[in-house]
């Protein structure tokens, strides 16, 4: 299992009428952290795209725990649970700071071929940095 955590400041911008953040946000979390996860591993999403492979979000599951308002700081820690094939698997547990645990996600991304619009494998590279972390 690979895992990875960074930190957010939720910002004004974020939050709605009562001072929560907005739920579709939640969405740009997952996508920072799953990038920055990525980056930390060796691999950019630049790098992908340059190789011709896309990752569009087939699967997007958020579970609210308890609520995040402005000036948060959440650590979000990013879990890829298996070596990815087809389809790729981001999880995410965010905890607020006071260490409580407010939120918890999990995105499903297939790696789709760019000219042909078609699923393929994840690239030779990526799986020979992930393989060390699921032996």
């Amino acid at each position: 299992m690979y895992q990875h955590t960074i930190q957010i400041r939720v910002r004004y911008g974020e939050t709605d009428q009562m001072g929560y953040v907005y739920y579709g946000n939640y969405a740009s979390y997952y996508e920072v952290a799953r990038v920055e996860a990525l980056r930390s591993l060796g691999m950019s999403y630049r790098e992908l795209e340059e190789a011709g492979i896309m990752m569009p979000v087939l699967e997007n599951h958020s579970y609210y725990h308890q609520p995040v308002r402005y000036d948060d700081l959440l650590t979000i820690q990013v879990t890829l649970p298996a070596l990815p094939s087809v389809k790729i698997t981001f999880e995410y547990t965010f905890m607020n700071q006071e260490s409580a645990k407010v939120h918890s996600g999990r995105t499903v991304l297939a790696f789709m071929n760019s000219d042909s619009k078609r699923p393929c494998r994840p690239p030779e590279a990526m799986l020979e940095l992930l393989r060390p972390y699921f032996s």
